[in-house]
């Protein structure tokens, strides 16, 4: 079991960069790695398509986390190379052919590296702005 249910939702938002996005506050990029981490642990859940990964996350936050396709598949190919991940052919709801992600071993050992060292810059961010309030 991983420890990223304990972790607090960060009112952050969309993680592909529109140049509209400059003018918008609520429009920020993440930290690095966090669009991976979404994904890991959205697969710990279940096997998933692309698009089914896109609407989880987009649920699951709120609508605070938008996904677009254009940095999803290629942090997915990017994983897949990495060995987080494997495919295997499926069916989508609508009938058409689809590529199945599902985490692997070594995907959740990385899921839980990457929690760990979230948890940790969490801490320090959270002491930083408690002294700020002081």
């Amino acid at each position: 079991m991983n420890n990223l249910s304990r972790i607090p939702i960060l009112k952050i938002a969309i993680l592909a960069y529109h140049p509209s996005m400059a003018k918008n506050p609520e429009h920020r990029d993440l930290f690095p790695g966090a669009l991976e981490v979404m994904i890991l642990q959205s697969l710990s859940l279940r096997p998933m398509h692309g698009y089914a990964l896109v609407k989880h996350i987009k649920q699951v936050s709120n609508d605070l986390l938008q996904v677009e396709e254009g940095s999803l598949y290629p942090a997915l190919q990017r994983m897949l190379r990495e060995g987080w991940l494997e495919t295997s052919e499926g069916v989508s709801a609508k009938g058409r052919p689809t590529r199945i992600y599902r985490l692997t071993d070594a995907g959740l050992r990385h899921l839980d590296q990457e929690v760990a060292s979230f948890e940790k810059m969490f801490a320090g961010i959270t002491r930083v702005l408690a002294v700020a309030k002081t």
